[in-house]
């Protein structure tokens, strides 16, 4: 007895040597990346602190914003260290899609405290040039090399976990733009030792936090469309429909597809495939996932397969 609307769900991962290997390479960064956090917020939370008395004793905006500036990449590194150690956690009942997305999470935060810095710098830096204070040059530029040094090494620290993990590439760039902020207390306090021009100081401070709000902003964008369930931006549907019925001789016509990110790297994908009276199923999920695997790397798939009319109302959309 034949149905005319039967419904398939599959859910398939890679499996084998090669998932195997990838599955140990991922936890031994994992590991690597979890040490270096740790040995990261410790090196910039007690630089946090002389940077911060430093200023205070010197007078310097640039200085005290740069504390500032550490101080958030403390929260934020503390914060991608926790992301890293829950979103490994296994799914579990409640969580069934496990906890990657609170790394994406961590980055919405740390990219929205960015902006909360520059605005408090823009405002002390306005006070700073309506009143100007006397600034210890020497101090400052004593203070500001130690924190540039300080802000590379745990930059290094850093560098190898951020290409593929979005979080991490937002506590980068909190550690990237303390640097720039160091590099600009030392200037500034350069041009006040020889000029005694102390406005340098606040206009400085603010140049350099306008200069990471672009990367924060896209930061932001690209976190808030994986919390939307946005569709990642190098799926084209129409071509994945195309290709799927050209592959796929059984496929007639794909529709009703979903697709989202659930972190920066794994994407799910929800569709529907009408096929052709007398089809195999079980053959015709299998080659889709396959061309989905093979050809976007999509290995978490769940397919509706209808031999006949789509059963559901909104399934020309």
């Amino acid at each position: 007895m034949s149905d005319q609307h039967i419904d398939h769900h599959t859910h398939s991962h890679t499996h084998g040597h090669a998932g195997d290997h990838s599955h140990d390479h991922d936890h031994a960064h994992g590991a690597t990346s979890e040490r270096m956090l740790i040995w990261a917020i410790a090196l910039t939370a007690m630089f946090m602190v002389v940077e911060f008395a430093a200023g205070l004793m010197a007078q310097s905006l640039a200085l005290v914003a740069d504390a500032g500036h550490m101080l958030t990449d403390t929260a934020a590194l503390t914060l991608a260290l926790a992301a890293l150690r829950l979103g490994a956690r296994p799914a579990d009942t409640r969580r069934s899609f496990g906890y990657q997305r609170l790394q994406v999470l961590a980055t919405f935060v740390n990219g929205f405290a960015l902006f909360a810095i520059v605005g408090w710098i823009a405002f002390e830096a306005a006070q700073r040039l309506m009143t100007p204070p006397e600034i210890d040059a020497r101090l400052m530029l004593l203070v500001g090399s130690a924190g540039a040094i300080v802000n590379v090494i745990v930059y290094w620290m850093l560098r190898g976990g951020h290409h593929h993990n979005m979080n991490m590439a937002a506590a980068s760039l909190h550690v990237l733009g303390d640097f720039l902020g160091s590099i600009a207390a030392v200037i500034a306090a350069i041009v006040i030792s020889r000029t005694g021009w102390t406005a340098i100081d606040p206009i400085l401070s603010v140049i350099v936090s306008l200069m990471i709000v672009g990367s924060a902003w896209t930061l932001v964008r690209k976190s808030t469309h994986i919390l939307l369930e946005g569709a990642p931006d190098w799926l084209d549907v129409g071509e994945l429909r195309s290709a799927l019925t050209e592959q796929i001789p059984a496929v007639c016509d794909i529709h009703h597809v979903h697709c989202w990110s659930l972190g920066a790297r794994e994407t799910l994908i929800t569709l529907h495939a009408s096929v052709a009276e007398g089809t195999q199923n079980t053959q015709v999920l299998k080659a889709i996932n396959d061309v989905l695997a093979s050809r976007y790397g999509i290995t978490h798939a769940t397919i509706q397969v209808e031999s006949g009319m789509c059963a559901d109302v909104e399934c020309g959309k």
